[in-house]
C-alpha cells in the first residue's frame, strides 16, 4: 500500500520526455542557474561515466577536463534544473560504468566514435 502511494505521488515528479543518451556518449547538460533575480542557462558538456537509480532518484555522471583537472559532475535526469540534454557523439563501451577513465590521460580518455545510420 505506501509503495503504491510512493509510486503515485514520484509520477507526478518524472519528465514527460526523459532525454535519450547512453554511457560513453558525450553530451552537453544545460542546466538552469538562479543568480540573484535572473535565471540563466550554463551548459556542462562532458562524458557520460555512469547511470544509477531508477525512477525519479534516476542520476547520470558527466565528466570533464578543465586545465588539466577531471572535474565530474552528477545530475539527476528528471530535475526542473536540468533543461535539457544534447548528445553530441556516442562512444562505443562495453561496461556499464566508465570509472577507469579517471586514471586516463590526454589522448588515452577518447573512446572511439559509434557511428549511426540515419533512416
Amino acid at each position: 500500500m505506501s509503495q503504491e502511494l510512493i509510486n503515485l505521488v514520484e509520477q507526478s515528479s518524472l519528465k514527460a520526455e526523459a532525454p535519450q543518451f547512453e554511457i560513453g556518449d558525450t553530451v552537453d547538460v544545460h542546466t538552469k542557474i538562479l543568480e540573484g533575480q535572473k535565471e540563466r542557462v550554463q551548459v556542462f558538456t562532458g562524458t557520460v561515466i555512469a547511470r544509477s537509480g531508477q525512477g525519479v532518484r534516476e542520476t547520470f555522471t558527466v565528466r570533464r577536463m578543465v586545465a588539466g583537472e577531471g572535474v565530474e559532475r552528477k545530475f539527476p535526469i528528471h530535475s526542473p534544473r536540468v533543461a535539457k540534454v544534447e548528445v553530441k557523439r556516442s562512444g562505443v563501451v562495453r561496461r556499464a560504468k566508465l570509472y577507469f577513465l579517471r586514471d586516463r590521460v590526454g589522448k588515452a580518455v577518447r573512446l572511439k566514435e559509434r557511428r549511426r545510420t540515419t533512416k
